[in-house]
């Protein structure tokens, strides 16, 4: 069996973490695979058995304005550099061809492969953006595999099958719930672009004396001024002094002194890996109310809040921060629903089966 993953990216945020997992998988189940990425942080992260083949960067990157037509432009012109690529791959007897993006599709569109392609499902479809490049792509899907009800119904909307096989994390791993810090630390894992939601996060945390927030993730370039933007926010009077930005870092390093994960995105995400992650630690998640963790958290194993609503975040975190032993008890179910339904060991074998099937 020879394996084609196709990734859209150089970045590594929680969909090229899953990729890395997947293609690890594959690895270990005897597959020829190759993987078919810009060159970058995802390439240098595939293990060694993996032959990777340099495709343009596939993404819009966020640009605005005039520049986000342009961009637009040039991602077409890349998809059609990719498709190139992924036709003489693909074409190769006994391939399983492997979407790991949305923004790839239309390249695997324009390849055509034999068999057709499975979609890795890493994003809630929501916008009108999002469903017209599903719509322009379709006919290529075989299968789409997403991990989470919300991620699959918007796309058995569109007319494709999905299946649902949940996202996993290593288990079992060490338990990092301790009493509240003094000062209090919320941490937020995601990367820095304006839809995950960090505004939210930082209003929240102004209302709140005494907690120190620390955002961990990088940016794209086309992200910049809304860096910049949350940095200026961090620099005023209500915050000056209490948000640190990380950039990339170790997840293990930043969580074991994190008292509360917060998950703000303004737009649904399908599975936030970052979720799971904290869960898996036994540490409470406060999340937007929409998408992916609607259904981690259904049982008590965090709080979900209004999208977008700061005021209802900052009553969770000082909800949370002022009571350990509910920390505590969230903390356990949370642990509890990753070893019945996220073990990695269980879940990763099932995701590459499907996506092959």
């Amino acid at each position: 069996m020879n394996t084609v993953f196709v990734g859209h990216t150089s970045n590594i945020s929680g969909a090229e973490k899953m990729l890395l997992a997947v293609v690890g998988e594959a690895v270990r189940s005897g597959a020829a695979v190759t993987v078919v990425c810009p060159e970058g942080r995802l390439a240098q992260a595939l293990p060694a058995e993996a032959q990777h083949v340099a495709i343009p960067e596939l993404g819009l990157g966020g640009e605005q304005g005039p520049a986000r037509i342009l961009a637009a432009a040039r991602m077409a012109a890349r998809w059609v550099s990719a498709a190139r690529t992924i036709r003489s791959l693909s074409r190769r007897p006994g391939t399983a061809t492997v979407v790991n993006s949305l923004f790839a599709l239309p390249a695997a569109q324009l390849a055509r492969p034999p068999r057709g392609v499975s979609w890795l499902v890493h994003d809630a479809v929501a916008s009108g953006r999002q469903r017209a490049v599903v719509s322009i792509s379709r006919r290529v899907v075989r299968r789409a595999v997403a991990c989470t009800e919300a991620a699959a119904a918007p796309v058995r909307d569109l007319g494709l099958p999905a299946e649902v096989v949940p996202y996993g994390v290593p288990w079992p791993v060490e338990d990092y719930f301790a009493a509240t810090r003094t000062p209090p630390v919320v941490g937020m894992l995601a990367l820095l672009t304006p839809w995950k939601g960090h505004l939210v996060l930082l209003d929240a945390i102004a209302r709140l004396d005494g907690v120190d927030v620390e955002l961990a993730g990088g940016n794209f370039s086309g992200d910049q001024d809304y860096v910049d933007e949350l940095r200026a926010r961090a620099e005023r009077p209500d915050l000056a002094g209490r948000v640190r930005f990380l950039g990339h870092v170790d997840p293990d390093e930043v969580l074991r002194r994190w008292d509360v994960v917060v998950s703000s995105s303004v737009l649904p995400e399908a599975g936030p890996l970052s979720v799971l992650e904290a869960m898996s630690h036994g540490l409470p998640v406060v999340a937007s109310d929409h998408g992916g963790p609607t259904e981690f958290l259904a049982h008590g194993e965090g709080i979900l809040v209004p999208a977008g609503d700061s005021g209802a975040l900052a009553d969770a975190l000082r909800t949370l921060l002022g009571d350990d032993s509910t920390r505590a008890e969230m903390g356990r179910r949370a642990r509890a629903t990753v070893a019945a339904r996220h073990d990695s060991a269980v879940t990763l074998p099932a995701l590459y089966s499907e996506l092959i099937a």
